[in-house]
């Protein structure tokens, strides 16, 4: 037996997510784990011909409601781990990517990777995001 206890995050509306948790909570030290999210809200597909910019703030976003129904807010988390498909598609979408941060993160900048990857789960999934957030 563990002497963390933790519990899966599941916000009001989505789906049971199948294999894996979209977020987990620690107690005592209250730290959450989101696992990497795709632009789609719970384990659905990603409409074909989203572009970066798009799916960037549909996986940010969904990581902010995942801290939040942890009981937390952007501003608690400590890192975030990028992936995308096209590091050229990525910078083309600078603009796109930016008013995404503003608009769930506003000017909070948490510890960041961005790694290039072959594919990603979803056959149209352009980027994958996951972080970690300290919860007070």
């Amino acid at each position: 037996m563990s002497d963390i206890d933790y519990s899966a995050i599941l916000p009001d509306g989505w789906q049971r997510a199948r294999g894996y948790s979209y977020a987990v909570l620690s107690q005592g030290q209250r730290s959450l784990h989101i696992a990497g999210q795709i632009a789609a809200k719970d384990g659905r597909s990603i409409a074909e011909g989203m572009d970066m910019g798009g799916q960037w703030g549909q996986a940010l976003g969904n990581v902010a409601t995942l801290v939040r129904a942890a009981g937390g807010e952007p501003e608690h988390i400590v890192a975030i781990r990028v992936y995308v498909t096209d590091i050229d598609a990525f910078n083309a979408a600078g603009k796109a990517i930016g008013a995404a941060w503003a608009e769930h993160l506003g000017r909070h900048f948490p510890a960041m990777t961005l790694v290039e990857v072959t594919r990603l789960i979803d056959p149209h999934a352009v980027v994958e995001i996951e972080a970690e957030a300290v919860l007070p």
